[in-house]
């Protein structure tokens, strides 16, 4: 039955905290993966929300898991993704996190002095290397150039069953209402989703990734 479907969708950036009052980020609003999040449990899903700092009203029926950065999110995605039937990252998690967290404000005259990045952990891929056959993983990738090419390519190396893609060269999809994208799977589907408002396109991705 559909509604006893787990369906876990991550969403939001991370932030990653250099001192109390700095951190990186993006400029990812969350509304896709909220949109997401709405048309899932409009079908009856059970949704788990994992979200990053946003400023978005959770979903009614909606279980919202709030987090800050990549461990925080890395930790609440694996402790649900055994029971989820359908999980799909939306989430722009950082790719690095300062080396050091500083407990007290640095002095801007020393910022650029002692900002040392590491990697943060791929959540994708670690989703990916633990997913069952009985699983769908769907992934998101926000890119500048080559966006089909490099789609394609963390597709197989994350071992989803579809990913979709943003263009993202002009900065047209953060924080907007609307988005355009490409949805590609496994099998070698393409499909190109023209511009429209994030919870129509929401709607039909679902169509396709858990028709």
């Amino acid at each position: 039955m559909k509604n006893e479907v787990h369906c876990l969708i991550s969403a939001g950036p991370t932030r990653e905290w250099l001192d109390p009052v700095r951190f990186i980020s993006n400029p990812s609003s969350g509304k896709m993966g909220y949109a997401l999040a709405n048309a899932a449990k409009a079908r009856g899903l059970k949704v788990t929300l994992v979200s990053g700092p946003v400023t978005l009203p959770c979903p009614t029926g909606v279980d919202r898991i709030l987090v800050n950065t990549a461990f925080e999110m890395q930790e609440v995605m694996g402790q649900h993704f055994p029971a989820s039937s359908l999980t799909i990252m939306t989430a722009a998690v950082c790719d690095q996190r300062p080396k050091v967290f500083h407990e007290q404000k640095i002095k801007k005259d020393k910022v650029s002095e002692i900002i040392e990045l590491v990697p943060n952990p791929d959540i994708l891929l670690s989703l990916g290397k633990h997913k069952r056959i009985d699983q769908i993983l769907v992934g998101f990738a926000a890119e500048t150039e080559n966006h089909i090419a490099h789609a394609k390519i963390k597709l197989q190396q994350k071992n989803l069953d579809w990913i979709a893609v943003n263009d993202v060269s002009g900065n047209q999809a953060f924080e907007s209402d609307d988005n355009q994208l490409t949805l590609i799977s496994n099998h070698g589907q393409s499909i190109i989703f023209e511009k429209e408002d994030k919870i129509s396109l929401a709607k039909k991705i679902l169509d396709l990734v858990y028709p």
